[in-house]
């Protein structure tokens, strides 16, 4: 027990990194007070440059990634060591662990309790729990930008269209009640973005720098 809480913790911690915050503020600009306020990776490329935008989606994608990978590996062990009482860990933990990172990254301890909508970050964690799942999440992602230019739409859909590519590569029951969870954080995160496609004033992504219009960020 005292392991999967350290696990937890050690989740909301690296979660909570404010990945764009600090890119931003290395170039003199606070990504809080500029675009759509948010940290995420969107507003990054909007309101500090291109690079500083791919560089923040990364790492936030490691931050869901890495910390559940880890957490795998030792519940993994645990359970071979410990037996039928540690199986269900070996599930749990891994999601315990993602759903933390995701709180972590929109709730940062660093940041008063602000950040970013967790899509980002949100996707490492599920190629860690489902690489297959995982990857089709994230061409679906791709598909959507390229295709109608807007991340928030592109990040909500993909959240969605990840419930079923969980339930379609069988995944644990663990994984999925996970998927499902996420899927209506990041679509909740993203509930001003929502009112604004309904009136179709929702932004879309251009180059960056451009004008600080409200957008769907990452």
């Amino acid at each position: 027990m005292l392991l999967l809480l350290l696990q937890i913790l050690a989740a909301y911690l690296i979660g909570s990194i404010p990945t764009g915050y600090w890119i931003g503020k290395a170039r003199g600009i606070d990504v809080r007070k500029v675009g759509s306020c948010s940290t995420g990776a969107t507003n990054v490329y909007r309101s500090v440059g291109k690079l500083a935008g791919i560089a923040t989606l990364i790492i936030d994608l490691l931050k869901g990634l890495l910390p559940v990978i880890y957490s795998q590996k030792i519940s993994h062990e645990l359970a071979l060591n410990v037996g039928n009482l540690a199986f269900n860990l070996s599930d749990i933990a891994p999601v315990l662990v993602a759903l933390t990172t995701i709180i972590g990254h929109s709730k940062s301890i660093f940041l008063g309790m602000q950040g970013g909508k967790s899509a980002a970050t949100g996707l490492g964690t599920m190629l860690a729990l489902s690489p297959p799942a995982g990857g089709l999440t994230f061409a679906t992602w791709l598909i959507v930008v390229f295709t109608s230019k807007i991340v928030s739409l592109a990040s909500m859909t993909a959240a969605v269209a990840n419930v079923g590519y969980m339930i379609f590569f069988q995944a644990p029951r663990a994984f999925v009640i996970y998927s499902v969870i996420g899927c209506l954080y990041v679509v909740i995160r993203h509930k001003a973005n929502i009112k604004r496609l309904m009136n179709g004033t929702e932004a879309k992504i251009t180059a960056a720098k451009t004008t600080a219009a409200k957008s769907g960020d990452k």
